[in-house]
């Protein structure tokens, strides 16, 4: 996944959050919760790998060798 693509990706994330912090969780709020966390992990993976790629780069290293941490690790960087 090149820069452009994880771009745009945090931009369909993002709308999706608002789109859903827009909605009133009334019926499911457990759930409506859970789907907003969920986008919030995905949206800090992919902020984190683009992160990594763009040190890479301007390390001179390979940006494509940059991967996607798994959640309790990139989430554990908030604390």
């Amino acid at each position: 996944m090149d820069v452009q693509e994880i771009q745009h990706r945090i931009q369909e994330l993002v709308e999706e959050e608002q789109a859903l912090r827009g909605v009133d969780p009334a019926n499911e709020p457990e759930k409506h919760a859970a789907e907003l966390r969920r986008i919030e992990e995905q949206i800090d993976q992919y902020w984190d790998l683009l992160r990594q790629k763009r040190a890479k780069a301007d390390a001179g290293q390979d940006p494509e060798d940059a991967r996607e941490r798994p959640v309790g690790e990139v989430e554990g960087y908030r604390q």
